[in-house]
């Protein structure tokens, strides 16, 4: 195994480790033993555990862009396209694998807030920069009248996941139905197009 492999096994260890345990109860010596190593070697890739917890939320916020950027393509109009990837923006961000990064972190925020700054700038300011990216191309071709592409970015997202993700994240709802999520993205499509598409 060579040497970035060695260092991603080592994260999807302590990705469950943290995901079980949480950030405070969390060792590098219950890391090394899961990945069959010692402290010194797991130092080796990474200094403290805040740099292997700063590994792990990095990567989490890549995968997760990667789970839904791809949605955002040319390939139909405005509506269509910012429909479809709304439905996959809310099927993966009230999923469990998603609402235990959220919960890890943010409970850690609290303590370091430089996780949670790098957690914000990965994750959902980045997402909010691929969303505005694509709103000033529908702009720029007369299908949306946008004043501010990030603040419309920001209004999208909070439309399409606010009320669902806040009942995820406190264990008042269970993982949302398609049918629950069509609906919710209809309805916040509504909205959004409402406010900002270009009027016939």
């Amino acid at each position: 195994m060579d040497r970035e492999d060695r260092r991603e096994a080592i994260l999807d260890v302590a990705t469950e480790v943290f995901l079980n345990e949480g950030y405070a109860s969390a060792s590098m010596s219950t890391i090394a033993a899961r990945v069959g190593g010692s402290k010194g070697t797991l130092y080796n890739y990474f200094k403290s555990k805040e740099e292997l917890f700063e590994a792990y939320v990095q990567r989490s916020c890549v995968f997760h862009r990667g789970e839904i950027a791809h949605l955002l393509t040319d390939d139909g109009d405005a509506r269509t396209v910012l429909t479809r990837f709304a439905k996959g923006y809310v099927r993966a961000f009230t999923a469990e694998p998603a609402l235990q990064n959220w919960r890890v972190i943010s409970a850690e925020s609290h303590k370091s807030p430089d996780v949670g700054r790098m957690f914000y700038e990965a994750g959902p300011l980045t997402g909010a920069r691929i969303i505005a990216a694509y709103i000033e191309k529908a702009r720029n071709r007369g299908e949306l009248i946008v004043p501010d592409v990030m603040v419309a970015a920001h209004h999208f997202t909070s439309l399409i996941h606010g009320r669902m993700l806040k009942a995820r994240l406190l264990a008042y709802a269970p993982e949302p139905s398609d049918a629950e999520i069509d609906a919710e993205v209809e309805a916040a499509m509504f909205v959004f197009f409402s406010a900002y598409g270009a009027k016939s």
